[in-house]
């Protein structure tokens, strides 16, 4: 049966790992061609950003910024099209959800908006995608679906294109070249650099202010002109995400160390590019917000000062160093920690390391809470100048572990709770879905933004509560699956649909068959547990009979 859902996408896979190999392939063939006529290719010195280096691969794909961007785009938008699982309920319910509501006026709002720890301007991108796709009637379940992370494609394509013009303004081409196959074939950006997360659109601002950003190119060909620009994607990326202002408080003090006209920086760059872009962020959440919301003190105030994430797990402070960033670097691991005991780039091997710093001292710790643009690549390319078996062994030891990893975790694990909701939105489409309720741990699925129909659906809350010792509805339900739902029926008008895992399906049985409930349709989701027990498959109840949902319902389920 598993095969019914890859199948069709196996030419797709195909052609993006196709590219990948061309692309690999010509840059050893051309570098087979300048060790005949070059010695070893090194950067001599740290302060070496660019000119005609000894190695330098003249390859015809990557000859011009155009080319780059054009087959980085080409990746991520199949790269987009194959990513078929669920990740991080922040994909779905602090940007597409948010941009459904302001574009279709329906969408649930999460307890982040209510205490005004969110900004309107990440949403905001997804919201006039939705309004294009109303006013031209384009607005079907599956392009609804579809389109945001085809444009987020588009944003990481720009995001890759700075990525290998920063390496090539550092390192030189040859390194540049290499850096890039490390960002297309690394399996954590495969699977999640195409997502709508805030982080994804963060990596392009914070690589489009690196590469503007004179204190880290050291080049006097950079004019400080440039440095505005930087400046400007800084701005943006804070506005968007409160947290990269610990890579940019980095930056901005090794600027002031590093040049001569510290007060024109302060005063006549930081402070007016500042006060620009965060004021216009200021006054879109004013007007989103309906009042004066200040969300950077409000997301201090919740994550740091009061370490409000806690609320939702907490991690030793060695999480990232341990676990979170080799994961993510997977094994570029060994080529990473190669790269930066030689390199002497201190001042980027010094922004990962504060940033990691940093995070750890958090007690909430998440994949999605780093910075996608986290360094690792820079690295990977430094130091592959031994023979060319050697080049051909790592490249195929790279491909054959990173995108069999990228396919399963896109494709495979934990795709149930979206498979389920592209079911229900087509059920909808045709009047069979009247009302839904959701018994599984809150935001496991999407919701009104893939569904796209403005019905009645009800899902456990887990909103963190005032009071210390307080159990939410999800943990209450968690804890005793048939107590909770016996008590909740009591108040509740039957839905049409049920949707839960297999794991409650087996404690609620008897619960299901006691109010006329069967089982309609059951999809795979994991081979393996996560943070809870094992959640194997997803499954969807329909009430027997032709009872549709009543006024009562509706009141009880919006």
């Amino acid at each position: 049966m598993a095969a019914d859902f890859f199948l069709p996408l196996l030419p797709k896979l195909f052609l993006a790992v196709a590219s990948i190999v061309l692309l690999i392939t010509n840059m050893m063939r051309e570098r087979k061609g300048a060790a005949i006529a070059a010695d070893k290719y090194k950067v001599e010195s740290p302060e070496y950003f660019g000119g005609k280096e000894k190695g330098t691969i003249n390859n015809t794909v990557l000859s011009s910024s155009k080319r780059v961007f054009v087959l980085c785009l080409a990746l991520r938008m199949a790269n987009s099209l194959l990513v078929q699982t669920y990740f991080n309920p922040d994909e779905h319910w602090q940007a597409l959800e948010v941009a459904h509501r302001l574009t279709f006026g329906y969408g649930h709002l999460t307890w982040e908006w209510k205490k005004g720890i969110r900004s309107y301007l990440h949403p905001m991108l997804f919201a006039l995608l939705y309004k294009v796709l109303s006013v031209s009637r384009l607005d079907s379940p599956w392009v609804m679906m579809k389109a945001p992370r085809l444009l987020q494609s588009i944003f990481s394509a720009f995001g890759d294109l700075y990525f290998y013009k920063l390496c090539k303004v550092l390192f030189g081409d040859h390194i540049a070249q290499w850096a890039l196959f490390a960002q297309l074939t690394n399996w954590f950006m495969l699977y999640c650099i195409t997502r709508t997360l805030s982080n994804s659109l963060e990596t392009l601002l914070t690589l489009v202010g690196l590469y503007y950003w004179p204190c880290i190119r050291m080049s006097d060909k950079i004019p400080l002109a440039s440095r505005k620009w930087g400046l400007v994607a800084a701005a943006l990326a804070c506005a968007i995400r409160p947290t990269s202002a610990i890579t940019w408080i980095y930056v901005g003090l090794l600027e002031l160390l590093l040049t001569r006209e510290r007060l024109k920086f302060i005063f006549l760059e930081v402070a007016p590019i500042g006060v620009v872009v965060l004021g216009l962020a200021f006054l879109l959440d004013r007007l989103m917000y309906g009042s004066w919301v200040l969300m950077p003190f409000n997301f201090l105030k919740f994550n740091v000062l009061s370490s409000g994430g806690d609320y939702y797990g907490t991690h030793k402070w060695h999480w990232y160093f341990t676990q979170g960033f080799p994961v993510m670097v997977f094994t570029f691991l060994p080529l990473s920690i190669f790269g930066i005991l030689l390199s002497k780039q201190w001042k980027l091997s010094g922004l990962v390391a504060w940033v990691l710093g940093f995070y750890s001292l958090l007690g909430h710790k998440e994949f999605s809470g780093l910075d996608l643009s986290n360094g690792k690549q820079k690295r990977s390319g430094k130091n592959h100048n031994k023979r060319f078996s050697k080049i051909q062994l790592t490249v195929f030891f790279l491909l054959a572990t990173n995108i069999p990893m990228a396919y399963y975790m896109s494709m495979v694990h934990q795709r149930g709770t979206e498979d389920v909701m592209n079911y229900l939105a087509k059920e909808a489409l045709y009047g069979k879905v009247k009302s839904i309720l959701f018994l599984t741990p809150c935001h496991a699925t999407p919701y009104y933004s893939t569904l796209h129909h403005n019905l009645p659906m009800r899902f456990l809350d887990c909103s963190p509560s005032e009071m210390n010792g307080t159990l939410d509805e999800s943990d209450q339900f968690m804890m005793d699956p048939a107590g909770f739902a016996s008590a909740f029926a009591k108040s509740w008008s039957l839905p049409s649909h049920i949707v839960l895992f297999d794991s409650q399906e087996k404690l609620l049985k008897d619960f299901l068959i006691l109010h006329s409930f069967e089982e309609r349709r059951r999809f795979f989701h994991a081979h393996f547990k996560v943070d809870r027990d094992l959640q194997a498959s997803v499954v969807v109840y329909a009430f027997l009979t032709e009872r549709l949902t009543s006024p009562s319902l509706t009141k009880q389920l919006t």
